[in-house]
C-alpha cells in the first residue's frame, strides 16, 4: 500500500530540512535502509534512508527545496499504484504552503500582521534562518510574537515572509500577482520580485516575465563583470549553517578568551609507553586528541559550570561529559561529539573517537553523531598554529582552542630545559561563567595534562 515519506526531524533543533538531491529517480525501485535522498539540516548534510520496500512512484519536493519537518516529500508505493487518495486535501494544502513559502516576501499575499508583542523579558524562539531573514529586512522580533508556524510555535523564515508580506500590502495595495511557476523560477534564478513585476505588461506575473527579464539581465554584463576578473561561490550549504552559527554566537554571548602554556613532556612520555598496548587491545593508535579529550572530562568533574548550556533563560550543568571535537573538511567543520567520556577508559575514547571521525570524514554519520554536546575541543596545531580564539558552538559554556606542540627553552629547578610545550586557549561565555571559574578549570586541566598518570586511575 502506497505511503508517503515525510520530511524526517533528524535532530531536537531542526524544524526543517533542504533537499539537495534525491539518490532514486521516479519509478525506481527502493529497499528499506536504503539511502533514498540526501537533507541540509541547521548541523549537517545527510543521508536519509527509506523506511519501506517498493518504488518511488512520486517525488513532491524537488531539489534545493526547503521543507518543513513532518510534510510530505514523496510517496512510495507498489509500481502502478493509484496515488491519487494520498493527494487529499492535507498534501494539497501543504503544497500551497510550500508554494506561498516559494513565492517573493513582495508578491506574498496574507493576512494582516498581528498586533501581538514580547513582553518584557520575555523570548521569542526562532529559527537561524528566519531570524537571518528579519535582520537583513529590518523586521523586529517583537512583531512576529504569536505568527510561529514552525513546531511548538517556533518562527520560521515561511513567517518572516507572510509579516514582510503584510506590510508590503499596506504601503502598496493590490501588489502585481505571481503565477506558481513564476515565483518558483524567480526564486530559484535570484530575480528581484518588484524588478520583474514592474516590467510585466499585465496584472498577473508569468514565467515568461520572468524569463525575458532574466535574458535581458544576461545580455547586458555589468561594467564589474567587463573589468574584474574574479570567482563567486555561493554561501550556501555547509557554509551558510556555518555563518549563521558563528553569527549567532558572536553577537548573542560574550566571549572572554584565556590562554596558558602547558608542558607536554609527561603526555608525551605517557603517550609512548601506552602505544604498543592500546594498539593491541583497541587496534587504534592512541593520539593526544584522545588524551585532551579524556583530561578535559576529568577537569569538568571538578569544574560543571564549563560543562553547561544555556536553554532561555536557564543555564543547564550536565552530568554526562558529551565532548565535541571539530572536524575540519574540505567544504567546512563539522562537530562529532564522544558521549560519556567520563565512563569511558583512555583505550576507549581511542577506540570510539578513532570511527566516529571516520563517519564524519566520509559524510556517513548520522544526527546522533553530532549533537548533544556540552564541551567542544578544536584542534589548529596541526597547521602549524599556535593560538587563537575559538568561537563558542551556539548554547555552550565554553570551548577549547589547541595549538602545536613545540619544543622550547624552560626554566626548571633554576637550570634551561628543553620541553615541549603547547598553548591552550579556552573561550566562555561570560553569562555563564566568570572569569575566575574558568581560570581554574584551565589551571586544572593543565595539572591533569603534567601529571597525566591520573588519567588511568
Amino acid at each position: 500500500m502506497a505511503q508517503l515519506i515525510v520530511m524526517p526531524q533528524l535532530g531536537n533543533t531542526m524544524e526543517e530540512g533542504t533537499i539537495l538531491r534525491w539518490l532514486k529517480a521516479e519509478g525506481e525501485e527502493v529497499r528499506k535502509g536504503e539511502p533514498l535522498l540526501e537533507v541540509e539540516t541547521d548541523k549537517a548534510s545527510m543521508e536519509v534512508e527509506a523506511e519501506a520496500d517498493g518504488v518511488l512512484l512520486k517525488i513532491l519536493a524537488q531539489p534545493n527545496t526547503t521543507v518543513p519537518i513532518r510534510q510530505p516529500i514523496a510517496i512510495v508505493g507498489a509500481p502502478g499504484e493509484d496515488v491519487s487518495s494520498l493527494l487529499s486535501s492535507e498534501l494539497r494544502q501543504s503544497s500551497v504552503l510550500s508554494v506561498e513559502a516559494a513565492v517573493p516576501a513582495s508578491v506574498a499575499s496574507v493576512a494582516e500582521p498581528s498586533a501581538s508583542v514580547i513582553a518584557e523579558g520575555g523570548s521569542l524562539r526562532i529559527s537561524p534562518r528566519a531570524r537571518r531573514l528579519a535582520e537583513a529586512k529590518g523586521v523586529p522580533l517583537a512583531a512576529l510574537e504569536g505568527r510561529g508556524s514552525g513546531p511548538e510555535g517556533r518562527i520560521i523564515e515561511r513567517d518572516v515572509q507572510a509579516y514582510l508580506a503584510a506590510e508590503l500590502q499596506v504601503s502598496a495595495p493590490r501588489p502585481p500577482r505571481f503565477t506558481p511557476l513564476a515565483a518558483r523560477l524567480a526564486d530559484d534564478l535570484g530575480v528581484a520580485a518588484d524588478v520583474v513585476a514592474a516590467a510585466s505588461s499585465g496584472s498577473r506575473v508569468r514565467s515568461d516575465d520572468v524569463r525575458r527579464h532574466v535574458e535581458a539581465r544576461q545580455s547586458q554584463p555589468s561594467s564589474a563583470e567587463q573589468t574584474q576578473d574574479f570567482e563567486e561561490i555561493p554561501l550556501a550549504g555547509m557554509r551558510r549553517r556555518i555563518a549563521d552559527n558563528m553569527v549567532r554566537s558572536a553577537f548573542s554571548a560574550p566571549h572572554v578568551t584565556l590562554v596558558t602554556e602547558v608542558d607536554m613532556s609527561a603526555c608525551s612520555e605517557l603517550r609512548s609507553r601506552l602505544l604498543p598496548e592500546v594498539e593491541r587491545i583497541y587496534g587504534v593508535r592512541l593520539s593526544f586528541t584522545d588524551m585532551l579529550v579524556k583530561a578535559v572530562a576529568r577537569a569538568l568533574e571538578e569544574h560543571p559550570r564549563l560543562n553547561a548550556t544555556l536553554q532561555g533563560d536557564v543555564i543547564r550543568l550536565h552530568k554526562s561529559k558529551n565532548i565535541g571535537v571539530a572536524v575540519a573538511l574540505e567544504e567546512g567543520l563539522v562537530v562529532p561529539v564522544l558521549k560519556h567520556v567520563e565512563s569511558l577508559t583512555l583505550g576507549q575514547v581511542a577506540a570510539q573517537l578513532k570511527p566516529l571521525i571516520e563517519r564524519v570524514r566520509s559524510g556517513k554519520f548520522s544526527p546522533e553523531d553530532v549533537s548533544d554536546g556540552t564541551f567542544t575541543i578544536t584542534n589548529l596545531g596541526p597547521f602549524h598554529v599556535d593560538s587563537f580564539n575559538p568561537i563558542l558552538v551556539p548554547g555552550q559554556a565554553a570551548i577549547l582552542g589547541v595549538g602545536r606542540i613545540q619544543e622550547k627553552p624552560v626554566v626548571r629547578n633554576g637550570a634551561i630545559e628543553v620541553r615541549p610545550c603547547m598553548n591552550l586557549c579556552l573561550s566562555f561565555d561570560h553569562r555563564q561563567v566568570d572569569g575566575a571559574p574558568a581560570a581554574l578549570f584551565l589551571q586544572r586541566l593543565c595539572e591533569i595534562l603534567e601529571s597525566p598518570y591520573s588519567l588511568l586511575i
